[in-house]
């Protein structure tokens, strides 16, 4: 069996999943509060002891392959101010509580927000965002500007209109990824977050924790990664005909 093969083409499949994930990355750059995957292969043992094998010295046959590991970053992106009242941003760890299509809580980082029609504060595509005690309503005809205190409470003309919920998880890296910045709570337990150590910037929306440059320097890495294994899988099986070869001469 030629083992350098069969790493080489491990290594060319983790480069094309790591591929995807740079281009999804590249794509959501200036997506309010993304959060970039950090990429990161592994070795792991390849599993060569079945049935006859469990009698061999398994010391000379034991190989490792590349494998393709991927995890989200969550450090904070920066700050940008926007002039825009209802724009926000969380400054620390946490996370804006929004009801999903089904009426599920899930979590986004995205502070813009905007009145519906009925004066619900809502995401760019629609979804509420959740205070305390339910969606947090203002009033459109209302000409008092919003205001929105560090610790989350909502207010316009002095009239208090509820509590923003902003939630930590005990781990944040087992939060299921979904679409558009949004992330599902899995099995964890949302927890209320320390308003010493989180608080909400009115007027200011978190950049992503990425740019476009940082992405394109790890494609580059990736294609030149791709180009070694695809020249060391070249090599192998050039290797492997002129063998084939010699033993077909062989009389």
């Amino acid at each position: 069996m030629n083992v350098s093969l069969y790493q080489a083409a491990s290594a060319l499949e983790a480069n094309l999943m790591r591929q995807q994930v740079i281009s999804e990355n590249l794509a959501a750059s200036s997506v309010p509060g993304f959060k970039r995957r950090d990429m990161a292969f592994n070795a792991v043992s390849a599993g060569m002891f079945p049935g006859a094998l469990d009698e061999a010295n398994k010391t000379q046959l034991q190989f490792l392959i590349p494998s393709f590991n991927q995890v989200t970053n969550f450090k904070q992106g920066t700050l940008m101010p926007t002039g825009v009242n209802t724009d926000m941003a969380v400054d620390g760890p946490g996370f804006f509580v929004v009801q999903g299509a089904q009426g599920q809580s899930i979590y986004t980082r995205d502070g813009t927000f905007r009145p519906n029609a009925e004066g619900v504060l809502s995401t760019a595509d629609g979804k509420p965002i959740m205070g305390i005690n339910g969606p947090i309503t203002v009033n459109p005809l209302n000409a008092e500007p919003i205001s929105i205190a560090p610790t989350g409470e909502v207010s316009q003309g002095g009239l208090a209109l509820g509590k923003l919920q902003i939630v930590t998880f005990p781990n944040p890296d087992q939060l299921q990824r979904l679409s558009a910045g949004y992330f599902g709570a899995g099995s964890q337990a949302p927890q209320p977050a320390d308003p010493n150590v989180t608080q909400v910037r009115q007027g200011f929306l978190e950049g992503a924790n990425t740019t476009p440059m940082h992405e394109m320097s790890q494609l580059m890495q990736t294609l030149r990664h791709f180009e070694a294994n695809q020249k060391m899988m070249t090599v192998q099986d050039e290797r492997l005909g002129r063998i084939i070869q010699e033993l077909s001469n062989t009389n």
